[in-house]
C-alpha cells in the first residue's frame, strides 16, 4: 500500500470515528483509480460497503463523511459524492507530485514492500523429466513460477525457488537403456531401442559425445554391467542440457531436489511409517493402500503395489513431507494441465501426514497451442520434432516469449502467436513496453547535461498526474500480484504504464531549452518513470533495453 493510500484510509478512519464513533479498519476501506479522470484521482465506496454497520442510506453516510473530513492531513483539495455514494477524492498536486521523490530515492528497491511479511514459501515448478527436451507448456511454467517467485520476493516474501528431478522409476530406466542401445550403435554394433525407449536425437547426440570421450570401451561389456555407467551419463548430460536451457531463459533455482536421494535417504520408508502411524492405511490384495478417499479424494490411493515397489505417488508424498519438515509456511507448486486430477489426492496426503491441506496450494498451468500465419503448428521448423523452449528462444527472443506467457494468468489456455512475437511494432505488447524504456533512456541522455529539479511544481498536467498515479499505484500492482499469485497483473501494469508514457511523450516538449526550469522538473518525472518500467520488467524476467534496433512501425 502507498503511503498516499494509508494517507486516505486513516483520515477515513478517524471521520467515521468522529462521526458515528465506530471503529473501522484499513481493510474495509477500499480505494480505486477512477478510469474516467472527471471521477477523481482516487475513489471509494466506503459508504455503501458500510451503510450496516453504521446505519443510515450510504449517500447520507457519505455526505456526514465529508463533513468530517481532514482534507488537508489527508492531501486532499476536495471531493465529491456520486450515485448512490461513491466517493471521489482529488488529490493536491503536492501529494503525487512526491511521488518522484519517493521512486529517485528508492531506485532498484523501488515496488519492494513487506506485505509478506517474511513468510517462507517454497515455489516448485517445471520439474520436467529429464529425459528430453523442454515444450511450450514447460517454458509457460518455467516464465510464471520464475516471475511469481521474482514478485514474490519483492513483496517481502522469503521465497525459496526449487525442481524436482525425477531420476527414478521407469523413465529414466528407458532412457539409459535407449542411450546404451545408440551408443552400441555409434559403434557399428546391432542394437535395438527398448519397446517404451526413447527415440528423440538428443541420445543420439549424446551417444555421439561418449564415443568421441571413450571409443568403444563400453561396447563389448556385458549391457547388465555397463548399465549403471549410461543412466549416470545420460542422466547428468540431459540435466546439464536442461540446466543450460533454464539459464538462457533467465530462470533459476535455488534447490534441485532428487527423487532419486528422497529413495536413498529413506524418506519413502519414513512417510509410509507416518501414514500408517495416523490410522490412514490398510492393505487389500497384497497391497498397501491410502485412505485419500476419507479426505476429499474420489478413491482410494495405492502407495505400495503387491509386488512391493512404489507407485508414483507415494515418492512424492515423502518429497512433500520433506519439504514441510525443512520448515516453509506454504508450498506452492506449479502443475501442467494434465495434473489436475493429482491435486486432491496429494492434499489429502498432507492431511494424512498431520498437516492442514491448505499448506499446500498448487497452480495449473494450462496448455499453449503454438500459432504461426494463422494456423496451429506442432512441429519445430529446425528439428522437425516437436518444439522444444530452445525453438522458442531462436525464433523469438527470450523478452518475447517470457512476456507472452506471463501476460496471461496461468489456468487459462493462450494462443502464442509466434508471428506477433516477432514483430517490431506497438502491436508486439513487449516491443511496445521495452521500446517505451528506451525512449525514457534517450530522453535521459540528451538531458543529462541539466541537473534534475528537486521540487515538482510545474509538473501539473494531466498526462503528467497520470503517470504519477500509475508510478504510485506500482507498490500495490507488486503486492497484488504476489498475494494472489497472479503475475500477468504485472504485465497489465507494464502495458498500461508504457501507452501512459508514450502518450505523454508524444505530446509534451520534455526538453525545452528556453524553460530549463520545466526541464529539470520533467526530466526527473522520467527518471522516475524509467526506474518504475525496469523494475517492473526485472519482475517478469525481461530486459529494460535502453535502445531499439529495426523497425518502429506505428510506435504511438
Amino acid at each position: 500500500m502507498s503511503e498516499i493510500e494509508t494517507t486516505l484510509k486513516q483520515a477515513f478512519i478517524k471521520a467515521i470515528q468522529e462521526a458515528y464513533s465506530v471503529a473501522m479498519e484499513e481493510n474495509e476501506i477500499e480505494l480505486s483509480l477512477p478510469k474516467d479522470k472527471a471521477h477523481g484521482d482516487y475513489a471509494t465506496n466506503v459508504a455503501m460497503k458500510s451503510s450496516k454497520k453504521l446505519g443510515g442510506k450510504p449517500r447520507d453516510i457519505a455526505e456526514t463523511i465529508e463533513k468530517y473530513f481532514d482534507f488537508e492531513s489527508a492531501n486532499v483539495d476536495h471531493l465529491e459524492i456520486a450515485g448512490p455514494g461513491f466517493i471521489n477524492l482529488f488529490m493536491k498536486n503536492d501529494s503525487l507530485q512526491a511521488v518522484i521523490t519517493k521512486v529517485l530515492e528508492k531506485k532498484d528497491t523501488y515496488g519492494q514492500s513487506d506485505a509478506g511479511h517474511g513468510k517462507k514459501i517454497n515455489i516448485e515448478y517445471v520439474s520436467a523429466n529429464p529425459t528430453g527436451d523442454l515444450h511450450p507448456g514447460h517454458a509457460r511454467g518455467a516464465a510464471v513460477g520464475d516471475s511469481l517467485s521474482r514478485i514474490m520476493k519483492m513483496a517481502g516474501y522469503d521465497v525459496t525457488r526449487e525442481y524436482y528431478v525425477n531420476d527414478a522409476g521407469n523413465q529414466i530406466n528407458n532412457m539409459a537403456l535407449s542411450l546404451q542401445a545408440r551408443y552400441l550403435q555409434a559403434c557399428g554394433k546391432e542394437a535395438e531401442l527398448p519397446e517404451d525407449g526413447y527415440h528423440g536425437e538428443d541420445l543420439i547426440h549424446i551417444a555421439d559425445n561418449i564415443v568421441r570421450e571413450y571409443g568403444d570401451k563400453y561396447a563389448d561389456i556385458d549391457p547388465k554391467e555397463s548399465y549403471s555407467f549410461f543412466r549416470t551419463y545420460g542422466l547428468k548430460a540431459e540435466l546439464d542440457k536442461l540446466k543450460s536451457d533454464l539459464n538462457e531463459y533467465r530462470v533459476e533455482f535455488d534447490v534441485w531436489t532428487s527423487e532419486q536421494d528422497i529413495r536413498n535417504r529413506g524418506l519413502v520408508e519414513k512417510a509410509v511409517e507416518t501414514l500408517k502411524e495416523k490410522g490412514y492405511t490398510y492393505e487389500n490384495d497384497g497391497a498397501l493402500y491410502l485412505r485419500t478417499s476419507e479426505l476429499g479424494d474420489d478413491k482410494d490411493r495405492v502407495l505400495i503395489k503387491s509386488d512391493g515397489s512404489y507407485t508414483y505417488f507415494t515418492p512424492d508424498i515423502a518429497y512433500h513431507l520433506d519439504k514441510l519438515d525443512r520448515g516453509f509456511d506454504q508450498l506452492v507448486d506449479l502443475f501442467g494441465a494434465d495434473h489436475h486430477g493429482y491435486i486432491p489426492r496429494l492434499k489429502a496426503a498432507i492431511q494424512a501426514l498431520g498437516y492442514p491441506s491448505e499448506k499446500l496450494d498448487v497452480d495449473i498451468i494450462q496448455m499453449v497451442r503454438m500459432i504461426k500465419d494463422g494456423e496451429e503448428f506442432k512441429l519445430s521448423k529446425r528439428s522437425g520434432k516437436g518444439i522444444a523452449l530452445r525453438d522458442l528462444l531462436e525464433e523469438a527472443g527470450v523478452d518475447a516469449v517470457r512476456y507472452f506467457f506471463v501476460s496471461r494468468a496461468g489456468d487459462t489456455q493462450m494462443d502464442f502467436d509466434l508471428d506477433l512475437a516477432t514483430k517490431k511494432s506497438n502491436d508486439n505488447p513487449v516491443y511496445y513496453a521495452q521500446y517505451a524504456h528506451a525512449r525514457m533512456c534517450s530522453v535521459l541522455e540528451k538531458g543529462k547535461h541539466i541537473e534534475l529539479a528537486t521540487k515538482y511544481d510545474l509538473i501539473t498536467t494531466e498526462k503528467e498526474m497520470t503517470l504519477l498515479k500509475e508510478m504510485n499505484e506500482f507498490e500495490k500492482t507488486i503486492a497484488d500480484a504476489a498475494n494472489t499469485r497472479m503475475p500477468h497483473k504485472v504485465v497489465n501494469y507494464i502495458t498500461k504504464f508504457a501507452q501512459s508514457f508514450h502518450s505523454y511523450y508524444n505530446d509534451s516538449k520534455i526538453l525545452d531549452e528556453n524553460n530549463m526550469e520545466l526541464s529539470a522538473e520533467r526530466l526527473a518525472l522520467v527518471q522516475a518513470c524509467e526506474i518504475t518500467l525496469k523494475n517492473a520488467l526485472w519482475s517478469i524476467g525481461v530486459e529494460a533495453k535502453e535502445h531499439m534496433w529495426g523497425e518502429r512501425n506505428g510506435i504511438s
